[in-house]
């Protein structure tokens, strides 16, 4: 079955919105063998639309669309389909009702504007395409000859949660159970792609049939195995031990697998360690901690953070002695552990951790360059300022500083920082059983 992705938006085509629609469907349409034959991006205009779709239906026979089904002229997508498909518009009043019901609901003052209506207004004979988390329906029409066009809004979260619900339940039975194309990524840190490369080897050009790609990216490089041409339950066996294989392999560098984020595995350990944390930020400027809490549940075992940009804050709040700073720098070794000591002294955590270091474009010398940061992980010594639960022994104590020269940008030093502050917090977690009495 083929199927192609008519994105649409003046938006789109100027580069002011960064397309991720197609990308979620693509993978979504490819793991129920579907094979998107081609996307194509037009703008906000009737005739353009009706001409890219025709073009669409008469490769492929399927065509799904995402943008332009709000209420506003420039909104034209159902139009356009109409007219494909030589259809009346006409008012569903289930769809006004609902409309004006929803905007009751948001406590909006006054009568729901006439231009909302706009969405109730669908081909004669279109099937509906409910819109659970927002105010644009979708419409699904089909000919005579069973070639259809289905429509989804441009919004990202309301696309996704009416292909998931709706859309996707169908194309998958007129799909039927043949082979699939399903991939399975994994998140590396701390390593480069050629270092991953030379470790994996032979094992580089694939894993067991499945093909092999190696993604870097600002948190750090991704492997994502792909597997062809198997059903549906084989596809799962062979990504699940190839994904076993490549951990074999190249160890703790690899840190989760799909959505999971490297924040939200650190919060996870500590909750499960019943360890808090608390962060001293100077470059990243509160980065590390906007990291954490955007984490479901982070207050579970995030307390706060201080941001010491200035070197008297780095003194006053945290304690740093004015003679390492005087001596050592602000980023140096000395500098960070105290950081880390400080704030978790401060804040009362079993946990700080800090970060220090050049983020450019200025400041960097031949000694210390742009991209120099120090980091520090630093666990309380004997019992934490607030007792742990009955029964739990103390931790030992336990400081940790590493170096790291990143590369990039401004916002990408700060980005790596955080990542590889994260990093050192996984680790410290992972290993404080082996060193402590936890």
């Amino acid at each position: 079955m083929n199927v192609e992705i008519v994105t649409i938006g003046d938006e789109l085509l100027l580069g002011f919105t960064i397309d991720t629609n197609s990308g979620f469907l693509g993978r979504e349409l490819a793991s129920l063998g579907v094979t998107v034959a081609r996307h194509t991006t037009c703008g906000d205009d009737v005739g353009i639309i009706v001409e890219t779709l025709r073009e669409a239906i008469n490769r492929t026979g399927a065509v799904i669309t995402t943008g332009g089904l709000g209420p506003t002229a420039d909104d034209m997508t159902v139009e356009a389909v109409a007219k494909l498909f030589d259809r009346e518009l006409v008012r569903d009043d289930s769809i006004a009702q609902w409309l004006e019901q929803r905007w009751i609901a948001y406590a909006r003052k006054g009568p729901m504007p006439v231009s909302n209506y706009k969405q109730a207004m669908i081909p004669r004979g279109a099937e509906i395409i409910a819109n659970p988390v927002g105010s644009a329906p979708g419409v699904l029409v089909t000919d005579e000859r069973g070639r259809w066009v289905a429509t989804l809004p441009g919004v990202p979260r309301e696309a996704r949660t009416m292909f998931t619900e709706s859309l996707r339940p169908r194309i998958a039975a007129l799909a039927g159970e043949g082979t699939v194309v399903r991939s399975m990524t994994l998140h590396t840190i701390g390593v480069g792609e050629s270092s991953i490369a030379d470790k994996l080897g032979e094992l580089g050009k694939g894993v067991n049939g499945l093909s092999l790609a190696f993604i870097p990216g600002i948190a750090g490089v991704d492997l994502r195995l792909t597997s062809r041409d198997r059903s549906s339950v084989d596809t799962d066996a062979a990504l699940a031990e190839g994904a076993r294989i490549l951990r074999d392999n190249l160890g703790d560098v690899i840190y989760g697998e799909g959505s999971t984020n490297l924040a939200s595995i650190v919060v996870d350990a500590c909750r499960d360690s019943k360890l808090r944390i608390a962060v001293a930020e100077s470059c990243t400027g509160g980065m590390l901690g906007e990291h954490i809490t955007a984490v479901a549940g982070a207050s579970d075992v995030f307390h706060g953070g201080i941001i010491a940009y200035d070197n008297r804050v780095k003194r006053q709040l945290l304690g740093v002695l004015e003679s390492d700073l005087a001596e050592q720098g602000a980023v140096s070794e000395p500098v960070a552990l105290q950081m880390a000591k400080g704030v978790r002294l401060r804040l009362g955590t079993e946990i700080g951790v800090s970060i220090t270091g050049i983020a450019g474009p200025g400041g960097g010398t031949p000694e210390k360059p742009v991209g120099t940061v120090w980091i520090a992980v630093d666990v309380s010594e004997g019992r934490p300022p607030i007792p742990r639960p009955d029964g739990e022994p103390p931790i030992t104590p336990y400081a940790k500083a590493r170096v790291f020269h990143f590369i990039g940008n401004r916002d990408e030093i700060r980005y790596r920082a955080a990542q590889a502050a994260l990093d050192m917090i996984r680790r410290t977690v992972r290993d404080l059983p082996k060193t402590s009495a936890i």
